[in-house]
C-alpha cells in the first residue's frame, strides 16, 4: 500500500533538456482536451474517483487539500504538487500522462521504485480478464514512424543508443552491458554477474576457439570481446554509430580487435554462414511484425549443427496479446517501436519460421529488478557527472521513473528475461 499527500503550487513548464534525444521534449505542456477529441479529461482527484478508474488501486483518494494514505507512515508515498495538471494529463491519456507528469515535478515519491512496485502488482486486476481484449480497440495507437522497417529501426534505435556514450558509462559496469545480470546469490559484483550472464549465453551457442560467431546487437562490445577471448572470430550487427565506435575500441584495448569485426548494419541484411549466433536482449525492439524476418534471419545465417543463444524479456503470452497495439509512456521516451515477446511467441516463431527447435532455457527475471536496482542508485548518486555531459532535471526524473518503472515490473513477475538455446 501507498500513502498520497497533496499541495497546491504554481503550475509552471519544464526546463527544456539541454543535449538528448528530441523525442523527451515532446507533449509535456498542460494537455488540452482537444489532444483527445471526443473526451473530456477530468480536473482533479474528486472527479476522477469518482469515474471508478482508483477502485482497486493500492491506495486511496481523501478529497481535500491533503491526502493521508491507507497504508501507514512507512508505506510508499505519492505527493501531489500541481493536482490540476496532474489530474489532467491523467485524463488525456494515464498511460503516458503519469510519467510525463513525474517528468515535470507534478508528483515526486521518496520510494519511487516502491510505489511502482505496489502498482505493478495491482496491473492484473485493475482490468478484469474479460476485458482485456477491448483494450485494443480503445487505447492510442503507435505512431507509424515506430514501425521496425529497415529505414525506421535505425532512428528508434539512434533515439536511445546514441543518447551519449558517457551516459551509460556513468551507471553501467565496467563492462559497459546494459541487460540483465545473472547473480549467483554469493553478493558478487554487477560485473562478476554480467560476465556470467554472457558466459550462459555463449556457452548455449556452443561457443568454442575457432567457431564463426554472429552477434545481432553489439552493445558496447563485451559479449563480442569474452566470445573472442574464447578464440572465436566474431562479426558483431548494430544500428548505433556511438555503440560500434566505443566497442571497437574496447575490442582494440582488449587485445582482440582482430577478431571482432562491427558493422552497422541492419540483421535483414546480413549473408554471412556463422556456427554461432548470439543475440541479447535485443528481440524487443524488433517490434512484433517483424519476429518472423528476425528468426529467418538467424535460421538463414546458421549453418547446419549451429547453434542460437538468445535472451529475451519476456512477459505472460495474454498480457503480451493485450498489450500489442498499446502505446505507452515508455515506448513515447524510452523505446519506441517494441513490443516485449512471450515465450510462447518465441517458441512459435522458432517452430515456424526456421529449422532450429529450442533445446534448453532459464529464467532469472529476479536479477533483473537487481540489475535495474544498481543501475538506478548509481545514476543518482552519479547525477553531477551526467549533468555536466549536459542532461537536465527534466531528463534525470524521466530516466529515475524509466529504471524504477522497469524494476517494478520484474519485482513482481509482470517482466521476465530468459536465456534460450537453439540449435539447427
Amino acid at each position: 500500500m501507498f500513502r498520497w499527500a497533496f499541495s497546491r503550487a504554481g503550475a509552471g513548464r519544464h526546463p527544456h533538456r539541454q543535449r538528448a534525444d528530441r523525442a523527451a521534449e515532446q507533449g509535456l505542456g498542460d494537455p488540452r482536451p482537444q489532444d483527445r477529441p471526443g473526451r473530456r479529461p477530468q480536473a482533479g482527484p474528486d472527479a476522477l474517483a469518482g469515474t471508478g478508474q482508483v477502485e482497486g488501486a493500492p491506495g486511496r483518494f481523501l478529497p481535500g487539500g491533503h491526502v493521508l494514505g491507507a497504508g501507514g507512515p512507512d508505506a510508499p508515498d505519492l505527493r501531489v504538487h500541481r493536482p490540476d495538471a496532474f489530474f489532467r494529463r491523467l485524463g488525456v491519456d494515464v498511460k503516458i500522462g503519469f510519467g510525463e507528469a513525474y517528468m515535470v515535478g507534478d508528483w515526486t515519491s521518496s520510494a519511487l521504485a516502491d510505489l511502482l512496485t505496489a502498482f505493478a502488482a495491482k496491473l492484473t486486476t485493475l482490468v478484469p480478464p474479460r476485458l482485456q481484449p477491448l483494450r485494443r480497440w480503445v487505447e492510442r495507437r503507435h505512431p507509424a514512424s515506430d514501425s521496425n522497417d529497415v529505414v525506421n529501426a535505425r532512428q528508434n534505435i539512434h533515439r536511445h543508443y546514441d543518447l551519449s556514450n558517457d551516459l551509460f558509462r556513468v551507471f553501467l559496469d565496467d563492462t559497459m552491458t546494459y541487460s540483465s545480470a545473472w547473480f549467483d546469490g554469493s553478493g558478487d559484483t554487477l560485473s562478476d554477474a554480467q560476465l556470467r550472464k554472457i558466459d550462459g549465453v555463449l556457452d548455449y551457442a556452443g561457443v568454442r576457439a575457432g567457431s564463426r560467431v554472429l552477434e545481432i546487437g553489439t552493445g558496447w562490445g563485451a559479449l563480442a570481446v569474452r566470445a573472442a577471448r574464447r578464440g572465436a572470430t566474431v562479426t558483431s550487427l548494430t544500428l548505433s554509430a556511438e555503440q560500434r565506435a566505443l566497442a571497437v575500441r574496447r575490442a582494440a584495448e582488449a587485445g582482440v580487435g582482430d577478431r571482432v569485426t562491427v558493422h552497422l548494419r541492419d540483421y535483414r541484411e546480413e549473408r554471412g554462414r556463422y556456427d554461432a549466433v548470439v543475440s541479447v536482449e535485443m528481440i524487443e525492439a524488433v517490434g512484433a511484425e517483424y519476429w518472423p524476418a528476425y528468426f529467418a534471419a538467424v535460421d538463414r545465417a546458421l549453418v547446419p549443427g549451429g547453434r542460437f543463444g538468445l535472451q529475451s524479456i519476456t512477459m505472460p503470452h495474454d498480457r503480451m496479446l493485450a498489450s500489442a497495439s498499446s502505446y505507452t509512456w515508455m515506448h513515447k521516451y524510452i523505446f519506441p517501436g517494441g513490443l516485449i515477446p512471450s515465450v510462447r511467441a518465441i517458441e512459435d516463431a522458432v517452430r515456424e519460421h526456421t529449422a532450429m527447435r529450442l533445446v534448453e532455457s532459464r529464467e532469472f527475471g529476479r536479477d533483473y529488478a537487481e540489475t535495474l536496482r544498481r543501475w538506478r542508485e548509481r545514476f543518482l548518486a552519479r547525477w553531477d557527472e551526467v549533468a555536466s555531459l549536459g542532461f537536465d532535471e527534466t531528463f534525470r526524473r524521466m530516466w529515475e521513473f524509466y529504471l524504477a518503472y522497469s524494476e517494478a515490473g520484474f519485482r513482481v513477475g509482470y517482466l521476465g528475461v530468459r536465456q534460450f538455446a537453439a540449435v539447427k
